[in-house]
């Protein structure tokens, strides 16, 4: 790591960024994800938002967003963190991969500045989400590791005001800016796109290795809440073996208890010529990961009573019901334990959350 002087590289605004040496040939290469982009002085890392200026690396889009809004927890997804809070969510621009099939294209591919049309410092990011009464703040819409340093310092006055902090994110990250960006994260929920390195390659301009090393690393090194989404597109990464392979390493690798998302995919971006996900492909998926030992897992974007209710793993009591994104109540103590059989839920669970927002 290479931090630089706080005096240099904010003339033209932008906060001075981490991670970063200085190669043989002159150029800055940035190290905060697999990419290692190698800039020369003013040029931008596939990202966009991060530029090589006097000799370092400048993140332009500190202190600025796309736009926020108080969200249910359960939109993350994640459906056992605290089901019934409220996160104040937000965004920049840019991302570290080029997916083909990106939900929210018109901020992770914008390349103009212009569209970070709102300012706000990390002291100002935490004050408006208790003003607003929510339980956390939530750095998503776009990838958060591309903007680190600005999600690190609002997770800090998050953390000093007693909220809760949660990443959604694609996982594409180095290891050592991996330790530093999370050690103010509470929750996270990452997006594994595929099972299949030829996906990544072809499909988002990646690699699959690095996603699985960060799941590991959550999982088995940290005390980070973990829970993971996969969209499902048709003829591309739905192949009952391929998940039956993503299935199985999570169960070896993480454990059945981190709970898994199968999401429906809708026609955007450069894929704009397939259908919507039927939704018996999910129902498909989800009974497959239950088979291969995986004790919780959802679908999502589509209407599925079963996909969307958190169960019992040993008795099957319906534990949380859910409606969009209202909650229904089951049979769950506010310790969240199983009122039939007193087994525990993963996760982490508040009663008073859970009344709250019950119909």
């Amino acid at each position: 790591m290479s931090p630089t002087d706080p005096h240099l590289m904010t003339e033209r605004g932008g906060e001075p960024g981490l991670w970063w040496h200085t190669t043989t040939d002159g150029r800055v290469q940035c190290d905060l994800c697999p990419r290692v982009c190698r800039l020369r002085e003013g040029q931008r890392g596939f990202c966009f938002v991060r530029q090589a200026r006097d000799g370092g690396i400048v993140l332009t889009s500190f202190g600025r967003n796309t736009g926020m809004a108080c969200d249910p927890i359960e939109k993350k997804p994640l459906y056992h963190f605290y089901p019934g809070s409220q996160v104040l969510s937000f965004g920049t621009l840019g991302c570290n991969l080029g997916c083909w099939f990106c939900q929210n294209w018109h901020i992770s591919k914008a390349r103009q500045v212009a569209d970070l049309r709102q300012s706000a410092s990390p002291e100002q990011v935490a004050a408006l989400a208790v003003t607003a009464s929510c339980d956390g703040v939530a750095f998503t819409y776009n990838e958060p590791v591309v903007f680190a340093e600005y999600a690190m310092a609002c997770a800090r006055e998050a953390h000093r005001l007693g909220l809760k902090t949660v990443a959604v994110t694609s996982g594409y990250m180095c290891a050592e800016p991996r330790a530093e960006f999370y050690k103010n994260i509470d929750a996270v929920n990452v997006d594994l796109k595929a099972f299949s390195e030829t996906f990544y390659q072809r499909l988002c301009g990646g690699a699959l290795n690095p996603v699985l090393e960060t799941l590991r690393w959550l999982k088995q090194e940290t005390d980070i809440w973990l829970e993971i989404t996969t969209l499902l597109i048709p003829g591309h990464n739905d192949n009952p073996h391929e998940l039956a392979r993503l299935s199985d390493w999570i169960l070896k690798v993480l454990g059945p208890d981190v709970p898994l998302h199968f999401t429906a995919f809708h026609p955007d971006f450069r894929m704009r010529n397939l259908p919507p996900t039927p939704s018996e492909t999910l129902t498909k998926a989800r009974r497959l990961a239950l088979s291969a030992g995986l004790k919780h897992v959802y679908t999502g974007n589509v209407v599925d009573n079963d996909g969307s209710t958190t169960w019992c793993a040993v008795c099957g009591e319906a534990l949380i019901g859910r409606r969009g994104y209202r909650l229904k109540t089951g049979r769950l103590n506010p310790d969240g334990t199983c009122q039939t059989c007193g087994t525990r839920l993963p996760g982490r669970f508040s009663g008073d959350d859970l009344k709250s927002r019950s119909v």
